[in-house]
């Protein structure tokens, strides 16, 4: 929609509030309501003001006055709200210098798309990512000075076998055997699929819905493809909705990477090509039926791999899930069907139109506007130097030697590990200033004044278990 086209909605449908919605820097939504009385054609322009020293990471309390910019062509109606609301995702300007607030994740976004264009390589990136996530029944935390506990639960977990268990009906799921299963040992079809529905209503093109492979309730909607800063904006409106909608039915949802020991975690595969003139750019005659371009991409992911996993598997608890055993890229390597490669070639179709990587690393709590831009500049390097990504690895993991194994490059081993990383390794972020060397240094130090150090300091529960005798 136009500017006044949004008017011209407010008035129609009676909107009384409108929901301005914008990243904050970890890559959480925040949001601002305006009477829709306030909400004129000067905004679209100008922007509306607001308080940014209170959003994480941003600016100190001295240089607070921000302004949101709404976008008008992601304009929805909301239907969580009791009163007719429209919601809006806005862009963040610098009311001083009138640019786009440089900390803005969806500024980042829009300026790897705008070097791309520039470059001549591709004047489209399009992107498909696969969000998992857990819906359960009940969930719990708490930490303080003595004390440390979590705890959460499903009636679909395979713990839940207790004879004396009200809800044990003999239809939980075995470990790791929980994708595809049919109602009614899948409890929660209809709830999925009463979150597609949203999401459709919102504009949000959607494939398919099924469980997860983990048991407690893991699930994973999917969604059709879309350019890279359109799909970084569905995927927040997809936690949104997911998150809502599991609220209503008094459970709750997380895109928690690894939230159950010894199940498989949540991941973010992410189907990525690049086109030009409406051709897709990735397909050809070499392996998998890729192009060199397609070659040379993937090693420039590859090649800056360690680096990208800072920012598209962002949090501690993402290194919990990348570890053998569970599907989780932990080799930095590529395939046209092993699913354990760091990227895969899918082969389900030979229509050139198909084409396309699968990113199979990140995470759902990566920040989708820096994941997916991250991942562009990582492939356009890999097309500006042409980097071979070597070769591929089809072999069954318990068919590779040892040590041909080891001496594939692996995936950080936790969070400190990859911000060392993107510390040495971010020059190609900063071609055509997409990431400002103020982004890449403030996203290392707050991940690391924050989570690394603050995880760091604190006792786990588990070592309770392994040193209270020591």
């Amino acid at each position: 929609m136009t500017p006044t086209q949004v008017l011209s909605l407010i008035a129609d449908r009676k909107i009384e509030f409108v929901d301005c919605r914008f990243m904050d820097f970890p890559g959480l939504w925040q949001h601002k309501m305006f009477a829709a009385s306030e909400i004129t054609p000067d905004a679209f322009e100008h922007g509306l003001g607001f308080d940014g020293s209170c959003v994480r990471g941003w600016e100190a309390i001295n240089e607070g006055d921000m302004l949101l910019v709404p976008v008008a062509e992601t304009a929805t109606i909301d239907p969580f709200y009791a009163h007719p609301t429209l919601a809006v995702i806005c862009d963040v300007k610098d009311p001083v210098t009138q640019k786009t607030y440089s900390r803005d994740p969806r500024s980042v976004a829009r300026r790897a798309v705008r070097y791309m264009t520039e470059s001549g390589v591709a004047d489209r990136a399009m992107f498909t990512p696969e969000l998992e996530f857990f819906v359960f029944d009940h969930a719990s935390f708490e930490q303080t000075t003595n004390y440390a506990a979590y705890h959460v639960d499903s009636v679909e977990g395979q713990w839940n076998r207790g004879l004396q268990d009200a809800e044990n009906m003999g239809r939980q799921l075995r470990a790791h055997e929980g994708v595809f299963p049919s109602p009614p040992s899948d409890t929660l079809s209809n709830l999925r699929t009463e979150m597609a529905r949203h999401m459709q209503q919102m504009g949000i093109g959607v494939e398919s819905h099924h469980h997860e492979g983990a048991t407690g309730g893991q699930c994973e909607i999917d969604l059709r493809h879309l350019d890279l800063v359109h799909m970084a904006d569905v995927c927040m409106i997809y936690k949104y909705v997911v998150k809502n909608v599991a609220a209503q039915h008094d459970k709750v949802a997380t895109f928690m990477p690894k939230p159950l020991h010894g199940e498989n975690g949540s991941g973010m595969h992410t189907h990525f090509s690049l086109w030009k003139n409406d051709q897709p750019l990735f397909a050809g005659k070499h392996y998998a039926g890729l192009s060199k371009m397609g070659l040379h991409a993937i090693g420039g992911i590859l090649k800056h791999g360690p680096a990208l996993v800072a920012l598209t598997n962002p949090t501690t608890n993402s290194f919990k899930r990348l570890v053998p055993g569970y599907e989780a890229p932990v080799n930095f390597a590529y395939s046209s069907r092993n699913r354990w490669t760091a990227i895969r070639i899918p082969v389900y179709s030979h229509d050139p139109d198909t084409k396309r990587l699968e990113v199979r690393f990140p995470d759902p709590s990566a920040n989708p506007y820096l994941a997916f831009a991250a991942i562009l500049m990582a492939a356009l390097d890999g097309i500006a130097n042409e980097i071979d990504p070597g070769d591929p690895v089809d072999q069954n993991l318990t068919d590779i030697p040892t040590e041909t194994l080891d001496s594939l490059p692996g995936a950080p081993h936790h969070l400190g590990e990859a911000l060392d990383a993107l510390e040495v390794d971010h020059e190609f972020l900063r071609a055509g200033e997409v990431f400002s060397e103020d982004v890449i240094h403030y996203w290392i130090k707050y991940k690391r004044d924050n989570e690394v150090d603050a995880l760091a300091q604190r006792p786990h529960p588990y070592e309770f278990c392994m040193y209270f005798d020591a």
